[in-house]
């Protein structure tokens, strides 16, 4: 008998007895975090006496919260959702391995998703149309006619894969979808043997921010669309176990303070506290006045912070949000007894109440925060909103080149009228993005703001595109019934469409009058998001200087139409009778947003807008979708292409090989985020994926993003590492200007070229190659293109100062060996430019069975001279190990299903 015999008790619910593992009654349960009590169920539910054993669960019983991880664990994963971006290439590679399959001689039917896995098609709405009555109408019908083969191929998935769900484009953003609808808390499945079993709800997706889910009490963060894959098809997530850093919240909200300043000042704290591949836990008496958007809006930036998840437990605010969700009551009633059986309630008030230990602590007096910004490169690069004009005039310089033109440039447009613009400009002010998106106080106050500047007469500056694209079609409904969206209308707020578009690069082309002043000009213009993300490069290739703020800030900055503004002392307008408007004119109190909010907000908007939330439009269900097991791959398409990763796959991996001779294929600094590395956004027609969509014949006004092009991975591999913010310090290395962009220098052909070129010359003539940078490498999304497009370019290792969590492991998921240089040193203190040819040492120790602490790096220089020195193994588990022996998590997980 197992601990999972042990532990299998009944439980009464809605006046029906349902299955469940009990963990309250486990030594050491008491002390526990709450996110541990979630691994602990999932470990003794899931025991199998190999993979997972008593053993571990009492090894996490036990957990010391002073101890640095070192205690492998398997987490499995109760559902994985994705989006389009990243589940596309999921799709195709699980369409890839049937043929795979097949080839080898075995069913291609077992390869199905294992647990119930959704696709929200949110990523691919870009924001053409503005500004103009029936834009989203447009930007759909756009959006299918760019994206018609991908979704043909993701229909087709639908039907073909068994557990598979898709939510078809227009219906709202990944995140919220999920807290709104597909997220459960505790699930529950019919058994073999008749009875009902209720478990928790843990949730992985191919999106970082996932983690907006841990608002509800889920657990769950984003991974690679690798791990994903390998979720799916039932293989557990290998993980140390973590130290928790317990944030207590204490106070409220101050007027005119929102849940974006709040996420903001968190995010700036938890930076520099530092806790990537920790998590945080919120806790405390004070947790029970945090609203679940606002706890959905803290969770969602996990990913700016760097921790895993930042997760609230289950308590009555998540029961009350249940319920206004459009959740059954036997649902509800469901929850609450689970999560009090089982020691999950987080009620501090509660008489049972157990305070849990935690690794670290931080605290937030909630009434002393004060409106903020971020940018304009980061999201923890926390601006207080009453100093941003003096940093912007402190940051801009150093965007500024010999070239950008100081003095206003006038602009003539058709749309928009006549203006000059200048440094500084706001040319993007976007409301958009799972993480405010999802908060109606937040969306409300922007619909207030909008309708107290109406009537005073302002609006946004000409050269300002202003857009709105909601999370949730629910967000729509409750801003026309409180009569706010014909104020956002008059402000040109209409509605662009229901997904990611600003937040993810999907921005839409500026006028292309503005475009061309901005470019001839090179001035340095603004961008201001609702958003999580700020990367350079990221919202738009004219716009160097991207902000985040909350959706009122985002229009109180359309108004002023420069981030070279003091809301304080500078008016953003005069009145009809021509009196100053200043912003605090027109900020509404919190008491006006939440009655709006109490008024209007109802559970039948969300009964209506997910009864059908499979079913999609007349577009989707027009669509022409190919039947059979396996897809009928169509060697023409530019969006859809059958994958490589498995030609020539034999049933047993070759041994791993040690790596010699070398050579450096782009030689990178700090902070490279995955943006940087994994194609996203728009592309030129000169460069590489731009010549090969040109030499097929498809014109440029077609090539769409590299994101709805993420199934052909001719398009990304073209675009790995093309981003145009990247800098290449190779180039200077060997005497050559450093061009922003995809370019390196190639040792072979002894000339500049592009990183795509060169790597495919040194492909030929079978030289491999590594990569080095400095710190936190792949900080950002959880983009698999970033670790296949690497593999792709014949990387074999990438030697860092250290790793950002998702990518490295995606690096492994890939067969990328992941090294370190020794504690303390760097490339450039070790002397080392990237001219050199490298040799690594000690990699076939891992065909031992053993992963070593070590490998022994040698770097030839030109001269004949040589650095050496024992570069750190970055891969952490023996999970891991079988992923990089079998050459990636794929192959590892194929073999094991045709066994």
């Amino acid at each position: 008998m197992s601990l999972r015999d042990d532990q299998l008790a009944t439980l009464k619910a809605a006046g029906k007895d349902f299955d469940y593992y009990n963990i309250a009654n486990l030594d050491g349960i008491d002390h526990l975090p709450y996110s541990l009590k979630v691994l602990v169920e999932n470990l003794v539910r899931n025991i199998d006496g190999a993979n997972i054993t008593d053993e571990h669960v009492k090894t996490l019983l036990d957990w010391d919260p002073n101890a640095e991880p070192s205690h492998e664990i398997q987490f499995t994963p109760s559902r994985v959702i994705m989006q389009d971006f990243t589940g596309v290439p999921c799709i195709v590679d699980l369409a890839t391995m049937r043929d795979a399959v097949k080839d080898l001689g075995g069913d291609p039917e077992v390869i199905n998703p294992q647990v119930q896995s959704d696709m929200v098609i949110d990523h691919s709405v870009q924001i053409d149309k503005y500004g103009i009555a029936n834009a989203v109408q447009e930007n759909m019908d756009i959006e299918y006619q760019r994206n018609g083969e991908r979704y043909q191929f993701l229909r087709w998935g639908q039907q073909a894969f068994k557990n598979f769900r898709v939510v078809p484009p227009g219906t709202g953003i990944i995140h919220q979808v999920n807290i709104e609808y597909l997220a459960k808390v505790v699930m529950s499945k019919t058994e073999a043997n008749g009875n009902t079993l209720a478990y928790l709800d843990s949730c992985v997706g191919t999106d970082s921010h996932t983690t907006t889910e841990n608002g509800l009490g889920v657990l769950g963060w984003g991974v690679g669309g690798i791990e994903a894959e390998a979720a799916m098809l039932g293989q557990p997530i290998s993980m140390l176990v973590p130290r928790v850093v317990g944030f207590k919240l204490t106070g409220s909200i101050p007027e005119g303070v929102t849940a974006t300043d709040v996420v903001l000042t968190i995010t700036d704290m938890l930076r520099k506290h530092g806790v990537v591949g920790k998590f945080v836990e919120f806790y405390g008496e004070g947790i029970a006045s945090v609203p679940l958007a606002n706890r959905a809006t803290i969770g969602n930036m996990g990913p700016e912070f760097g921790s895993t998840c930042g997760i609230f437990p289950i308590d009555n605010v998540t029961l009350d949000y249940l319920r206004l969700t459009g959740r059954s009551k036997e649902q509800v009633a469901l929850v609450e007894a689970y999560a009090k059986a089982n020691k999950l309630w987080g009620d501090a008030s509660d008489p049972d109440y157990v305070e849990p230990q935690y690794s670290e602590y931080e605290e937030l007096d909630l009434g002393t925060v004060v409106p903020s910004i971020a940018g304009p490169k980061r999201p923890q690069d926390r601006i207080l909103l009453s100093e941003a004009k003096e940093m912007f005039e402190k940051t801009a310089p150093a965007y500024e080149t010999e070239k950008t033109v100081k003095d206003p440039v006038a602009v003539s447009t058709d749309f928009r009228g006549d203006f000059n613009i200048e440094n500084g400009d706001v040319a993007i002010a976007s409301i958009t993005s799972c993480t405010n998106t999802s908060n109606p106080s937040v969306m409300i106050a922007a619909g207030l703001i909008a309708r107290n500047a109406h009537a005073k007469g302002l609006k946004p500056k000409p050269w300002v595109k202003t857009s709105l694209a909601p999370g949730s079609q629910v967000v729509a409904d409750y801003l026309k019934a409180a009569g706010l969206q014909d104020d956002l209308d008059a402000l040109g707020y209409q509605l662009v469409g229901f997904g990611c578009a600003t937040c993810i690069g999907n921005s839409g082309p500026l006028l292309p009058e503005i475009s061309e002043a901005i470019n001839t000009n090179d001035l340095t213009v603004t961008a201001v998001l609702s958003g999580n993300r700020n990367f350079e490069g990221r919202i738009s290739p004219d716009v160097k200087m991207n902000y985040l703020a909350s959706p009122p800030l985002v229009i109180a900055y359309a108004l002023a139409g420069t981030m070279d503004f003091d809301f304080e002392t500078q008016p953003l307008g005069a009145d009809a009778d021509g009196n100053d408007v200043y912003l605090k004119d027109i900020w509404p109190t919190n008491s006006e947003v939440a009655a709006v909010v109490d008024g209007t907000v109802s559970r039948e908007m969300f009964l209506k807008d997910y009864a059908s939330v499979f079913d999609g439009d007349h577009r989707w269900k027009g669509l022409d979708v190919p039947e059979g097991e396996l897809f009928a791959w169509n060697d023409k398409s530019t969006y859809v292409r059958k994958q490589t990763f498995f030609d020539g796959m034999k049933a047993t991996p070759d041994p791993v090989a040690d790596i010699h001779g070398a050579r450096v294929l782009a030689l990178l600094g700090d902070s490279v985020t995955t943006d940087h590395i994994s194609p996203a956004g728009a592309f030129k027609a000169s460069s590489p994926a731009g010549k090969y969509l040109t030499e097929r014949g498809v014109e440029p006004k077609n090539f769409n993003s590299y994101g709805s092009r993420r199934g052909n991975h001719e398009i990304m591999v073209r675009g790995t590492f093309g981003n145009i913010r990247l800098r290449n310090q190779l180039l200077a290395s060997v005497g050559e200007e450093v061009t922003s962009g995809g370019f390196t220098y190639d040792f072979l052909a002894k000339k500049p070229t592009t990183i795509f070129e060169a790597s495919r010359d040194y492909i030929d003539n079978k030289v491999p190659l590594v990569v080095l940078a400095g710190k936190e490498y792949g900080t950002g999304s959880s983009r698999d293109w970033a670790a296949k497009g690497t593999v792709m370019l014949g990387v074999k290792a990438v030697i860092t100062e250290s790793f950002e969590r998702i990518h490295r492991s995606n690096l492994i998921g890939m067969g990328v060996l992941p090294l370190q240089f020794p504690a303390g040193e760097s490339y450039e203190s070790l002397g080392l430019n990237g001219t050199e040819t490298y040799d690594i040492a000690g990699v076939e120790k891992l065909n031992e069975g053993a992963t070593p602490k070590t490998v022994h790096v040698t770097a030839t220089h030109e001269d004949g001279s040589k650095t050496e020195f024992d570069a750190v193994v970055r891969i952490d588990t023996p999970g891991e190990a079988d992923y990089y022996r079998n050459g990636g998590i794929l192959q590892y997980v194929l073999r094991n299903l045709m066994k």
